[in-house]
């Protein structure tokens, strides 16, 4: 999950599609790569000193024993820290420094404990962010409903297609754009989805996530909107992606 925008829904998509995943069965680790950790306190989990990946990205240590429970089932998160914020400078200076969290991410995926493992990246385009690219099958794009909201995905795009033609991970796909914070009651969020849809096509998602207070409110009390208020309007869009999201990952 990638924007180098802040502001875009990003962890919040991530948090919450996480969440539903688990709620229909899938076994899924939540990797939180940004040092504001927003995605580590949305499961209700404490920003704990030494709890992050930032101690095995220099070599000290495996991501196993980061992993944690959360307090929903099939639902485990490795968190992030404030310490975070040094990663891409440290690791910079580190051989394959690029590759750091695939090679990490390996003895998780070959215990075959989970079904899915999403990251949430930083808002920017760094070293942190490009070692999720590297590590990752398929990539989605939160877009917020405002006109800067090409530029965010023109850049991710460019980037993308440099981690592929690179070589650094040739295999990762554009999996889909998800449009958040959509208010029908404006003449904004439409013209700006159908621009956005015009441009991109299939890979827009069908289920655009709304502007929901309940969905700004559940990270204040540590759950995902599923689990916070489940008949709530951003609770049901949430539903419906995760639908859509297993149906392309399906085909």
């Amino acid at each position: 999950m990638a924007n180098q925008k802040g502001g875009v829904g990003k962890t919040t998509t991530t948090v919450n599609l996480s969440a539903c995943l688990a709620l229909v069965g899938k076994r899924v680790l939540l990797v939180d790569l940004d040092p504001q950790a927003n995605a580590t306190s949305g499961v209700g989990l404490e920003k704990i000193e030494g709890g992050s990946s930032y101690r095995p990205l220099l070599g000290e240590g495996t991501l196993l024993e980061k992993i944690k429970p959360t307090a929903f089932d099939r639902l485990s998160i490795i968190p992030s820290e404030v310490d975070m914020c040094g990663a891409e400078i440290e690791i910079a200076r580190s051989e394959n420094h690029l590759q750091r969290i695939r090679t990490l991410l390996q003895p998780v995926l070959a215990k075959g404990d989970f079904d899915y493992v999403l990251i949430d990246c930083p808002p920017s385009l760094g070293i942190l962010t490009l070692n999720a690219f590297a590590a990752s099958d398929f990539l989605i794009v939160p877009l917020q409903c405002e006109y800067y909201a090409l530029e965010g995905i023109s850049m991710s795009h460019r980037v993308l297609n440099q981690v592929r033609e690179t070589g650094i991970n040739p295999k990762l796909e554009l999996l889909g754009i998800v449009m958040t914070m959509y208010d029908g009651r404006t003449k904004l969020s439409p013209q700006v989805t159908d621009e956005v849809r015009q441009h991109f096509g299939e890979i827009v998602f069908e289920t655009v996530i709304p502007r929901n207070s309940k969905l700004a409110e559940a990270p204040s009390f540590g759950k995902p909107i599923v689990h916070y208020d489940k008949y709530c309007a951003g609770a049901a869009a949430y539903e419906v992606l995760t639908g859509e999201l297993l149906q392309r990952l399906n085909k």
